[in-house]
């Protein structure tokens, strides 16, 4: 169990400090509808996280040898999933300092509702390729791991409280103290419009090696 918990906390990290949902969750706390948008995105954000990865946990079930120990084909997964990351992470660096454009969902987060922002959560947890293959490879870890249904579920939960950390938290601080947050969540939005592509690459760049090590040790 604790060895499963060591391959996810890279994972649940790289999750949680992936910029553009906390982007997301900030300029929804500075909108109009703060408080009912920020709660419908985390929600959505956290079902996704967990619907992503427990798909997968059940799928990697089917993989394991008739002793359940992890087949070769989990490692093969994890190699490839270690250098698809490590594919993104260097397009990003490469990416890095030029101007981006502001995607049009961002400039529609001012109007938008509870409904919407748990479907934006949901997709940008279950969806988006670089948080979705990072919930694949933790749904691997956990269900190739031969843990029992109780260890997979504190996996998940474990897994989950980290990865949706960073979104939850601001939520729930805006939630008891709005006036005082607005400032330091405005900064904070900034610093992560400018540095997006540089803390993502940097910090996909290392779940790539960690997973391709992974894989090739499995092999």
């Amino acid at each position: 169990m604790g060895s499963v918990i060591g391959d996810l906390l890279p994972l649940a990290v790289g999750v949680a400090v992936s910029p553009i949902p906390i982007i997301a969750t900030i300029l929804m706390l500075l909108s109009k509808r703060a408080g009912s948008t920020s709660v419908g995105f985390a929600l959505g954000w956290i079902l996704g996280i967990i619907v992503a990865t427990v798909i997968f946990v059940l799928l990697s079930n089917k993989l394991g040898d008739s002793e359940g120990d992890p087949s070769a084909t989990v490692s093969w997964i994890k190699l490839a999933l270690g250098v698809l990351l490590l594919a993104f992470g260097v397009k990003q660096w490469r990416g890095r300092g030029g101007e981006h454009e502001t995607p049009k969902w961002m400039q529609a987060i001012d109007d938008m509702t509870a409904a919407k922002g748990m479907g934006l959560g949901f997709a940008l947890a279950a969806i988006n390729p670089k948080n979705l293959m990072m919930c694949i490879a933790a749904g691997i870890s956990i269900g190739s791991a031969s843990l029992g249904s109780g260890e997979v579920i504190v996996a998940v939960v474990v897994f989950t409280i980290i990865a949706a950390s960073t979104v939850c938290v601001p939520v729930i601080g805006y939630l008891v103290a709005a006036e005082r947050l607005r400032g330091p969540l405005a900064k904070l939005k900034v610093w992560l419009q400018d540095n997006n592509a540089t803390v993502m690459s940097v910090l996909i760049l290392v779940i790539a090696v960690v997973l391709i090590g992974k894989g090739i040790g499995g092999l």
